[in-house]
């Protein structure tokens, strides 16, 4: 298993709880929704992080717009007792979307040589289309993974 692989498998396990998770913000946003669980007022928040609370309301709208910083976002966190998670999780397994792909890149590739090899009638046919195919996603898979993300 190369580098990149166990990269992979590395981070795939810590993902694979977050995938499963629906967490879904709350319409107002998430500091909105906690800082209203506590009973915390705006203002109360607002001495909190040392800011006015007309900065809190403008903080929850933009939460809620997405157009808040992460900075903001974490120190509003803090200021409440809670920890900031920010994640950007692949909506399949990472392997699963490397495989997919390969497997387009592959399609893409023996459909233009495919073409080719009609016109000259040396086409390729069941099995060997299969083979030709795995052999081309082994290619990539197993070779420099940059390719996989290069403009076709």
């Amino acid at each position: 298993m190369n580098r990149i692989e166990q990269a992979r498998k590395h981070l795939e396990r810590r993902l694979a709880p977050l995938r499963k998770a629906e967490l879904t913000p709350p319409p107002k946003g998430w500091l909105r929704a906690v800082r209203e669980s506590f009973g915390m007022t705006g203002a109360q928040l607002s001495d909190r992080l040392g800011v006015s609370p007309s900065r809190i309301s403008a903080l929850e709208k933009a939460e809620a717009a997405g157009t808040t910083t992460l900075k903001s976002l974490r120190e509003a966190a803090e200021a409440m007792g809670c920890t900031f998670v920010y994640a950007i999780v692949p909506t399949k397994p990472l392997d699963e979307m490397a495989r997919a792909r390969a497997a387009e890149l592959a399609i893409n590739e023996l459909a233009r040589v495919h073409h080719t090899m009609r016109l000259e009638d040396q086409a390729l046919e069941g099995s060997d289309l299969t083979e030709a195919r795995a052999r081309i996603m082994a290619g990539y898979l197993n070779g420099n993974p940059r390719r996989l993300w290069e403009k076709q």
